[in-house]
């Protein structure tokens, strides 16, 4: 029996994509091997990753002067990557809205000069500053942020106006909802939350600003030398960027990003509004910085939660227990999450509020 699957990452997939996977798993498009058998060389793969590339620019509307390259690691590589490609004076501003961000800053630390200019740690990562009055230093090479606060519920509903390049880890949002990819510099996302299983991560960037990594950033790090290869530079992981392409078309058939938006929209609205109007449940995030992806929410004892999250699971509503530093229940509600699952998961809560408040 299919579960609801709640987890903030590696997250549920569209069944119909799980469906197509499963139909070529054995033999992909008549090459008598599985894609996770088939060679990165092989004039059968080089269609999946060009197509998925080409996909993503559709999608997100991106211009030919951005290249899209799918590389391994995870976000929390991209950490790294981030300073050791555009850290050029050895100064960066960082705004700090949840752990990721936080560990973004803090590995730029060991790279230079990376400043803190704007945190909302004092509320516990519950609001994102007010963009407009952040103070940014001119001597930076970037601005970083994270889009979409997977752990603490938040998402920025503004992206700052910066003078120097602005780079982003959307990791838990993206494809979720439009953005204008001019405003940004750099976009990087691990893809095990929107779009593929856990290991491919996908990085968008101007070209230009890729053209003269750091010294000692290693060949593998750098940007340049994945764009130049087409994503083919070493052997990629094959499978999740075949599971991406799947995803990419699914999204495109649904009617791109607008349209799926217009659903997250819906399903974060359904959640939320019940939660307001609960005598049980609570979710502390400012109103406006609401995330339509990750819904964490408590009961006010640290027992009722332990209990909903067994009791959800035997209901078949999984991994939707809250990450530590909240604790609680959290919901990620991405793409792939149908209504349905939003609604059985109100329902539940309904219950359970009526046998245990």
């Amino acid at each position: 029996m299919r579960v609801y699957n709640f987890s903030a990452g590696p997250s549920m997939l569209p069944i119909e994509v799980l469906e197509e996977a499963q139909k070529e798993f054995l033999d992909f498009q008549g090459t008598g091997m599985s894609v996770t058998e088939i060679s990165h060389r092989d004039k059968a793969f080089a269609p999946i990753v060009e197509e998925a590339e080409a996909l993503m620019r559709e999608l997100m509307n991106i211009p030919d002067d951005y290249c899209v390259i799918f590389v391994q690691g995870g976000a929390s590589q991209q950490f790294a990557a981030v300073p050791l490609n555009l850290m050029h004076t050895g100064k960066a501003d960082y705004i700090v809205t949840g752990n990721f961000s936080k560990k973004a800053w803090q590995e730029g630390q060991i790279f230079g000069d990376a400043r803190k200019v704007a945190s909302s740690e004092d509320k516990n990562y519950t609001y994102i500053p007010d963009v407009d009055k952040i103070a940014f230093n001119d001597d930076s090479d970037y601005v970083h942020i994270c889009s979409n606060n997977t752990i603490f519920g938040t998402r920025y509903i503004k992206f700052p106006e910066t003078k120097k390049p602005l780079v982003c880890d959307m990791s838990s949002e993206i494809l979720s909802r439009e953005i204008d990819v001019t405003k940004f510099g750099v976009i990087y996302a691990g893809a095990q939350k929107n779009l593929a299983p856990a290991g491919v991560t996908i990085v968008i960037a101007r070209k230009d600003l890729i053209e003269n990594p750091l010294p000692g950033c290693p060949t593998m790090l750098k940007w340049k030398t994945q764009a130049d290869n087409g994503s083919l530079y070493n052997t990629p992981p094959c499978f999740s960027i075949y599971m991406a392409n799947l995803v990419l078309r699914h999204l495109k058939k649904l009617g791109g990003i607008k349209e799926i938006n217009k659903v997250n929209e819906y399903k974060a609205g359904l959640l939320y509004d019940f939660i307001d109007n609960s005598k049980l449940y609570t979710n502390s995030v400012e109103k406006k910085y609401r995330s339509i992806m990750n819904v964490p929410f408590v009961t006010g004892s640290k027992e009722l939660d332990e209990k909903f999250v067994k009791e959800a699971k035997a209901a078949g509503l999984v991994s939707i227990k809250g990450h530590r530093l909240v604790g609680g229940m959290r919901a990620s509600i991405y793409n792939a999450m149908p209504v349905e699952g939003v609604k059985a998961l109100i329902e539940f809560m309904k219950k359970f509020e009526k046998e245990n408040a």
